[in-house]
């Protein structure tokens, strides 16, 4: 079954792709002619991940999987949350972002914080959302070298590694994208005919 993911992120490209497995025939909304980011206007991230799958269902009518994911930082009242990929400013960029986070956190104790996925699947007009989280802390300082966005500052808890010390493969063991995408493959599994192509 092609799928397209509504996103122009690789890194969220290369994460999905490998979770997904051969089930699907992953497709870029590049394919479709999508160059500009799909607009996300939403207060909370399943508002913007369903604003994500509706933009590629009314233009394109293909089945796709949209993702919005976020970091929610307890002490910031759930910042940077809708605004992670953006919370530096214009343009995103994930060394701003990751320094202003922790300047803002600078004098908290309470480090705690979750990263959060929900991911929008279409088919056929209908629209099924999935979520995933995971608990962790941010850490004093950026640490490792893989993964991106603010990886390098969230350790999850029960692990001595921050995201971006650990390989792909690693973190799609436990990551908040991962358990989201576990959702949808038993929905899938359960409730999708796939047909050989």
């Amino acid at each position: 079954m092609e799928l397209y993911l509504a996103t122009q992120n690789k890194h969220k490209i290369e994460e999905l792709s490998a979770l997904l497995g051969t089930q699907f025939l992953i497709k870029s909304i590049s394919e479709l002619g999508v160059i500009e980011d799909i607009p996300e206007t939403g207060k909370t991230l399943a508002e913007n991940s369903m604003q994500k799958a509706q933009f590629i269902a009314d233009r394109f009518g293909v089945t796709c999987l949209s993702d919005d994911s976020g970091l929610e930082v307890d002490c910031l009242g759930g910042l940077p949350g809708v605004y992670s990929a953006r919370f530096a400013g214009e343009p995103k960029n994930d060394v701003a972002n990751s320094t202003k986070l922790l300047v803002d956190m600078s004098r908290q104790a309470d480090r705690s914080a979750r990263f959060v996925t929900v991911l929008t699947f279409h088919q056929d007009g209908q629209f099924h959302q999935f979520e995933g989280e995971i608990k962790g802390e941010i850490v004093l300082s950026p640490r490792g070298n893989h993964g991106f966005g603010y990886d390098p500052l969230f350790q999850p808890e029960n692990e001595s590694r921050t995201f971006a010390e650990m390989t792909l493969s690693e973190k799609n063991v436990i990551a908040h994208r991962a358990r989201a995408l576990h959702k949808f493959k038993m929905f899938a599994d359960e409730s999708l005919k796939f047909v050989d192509e």
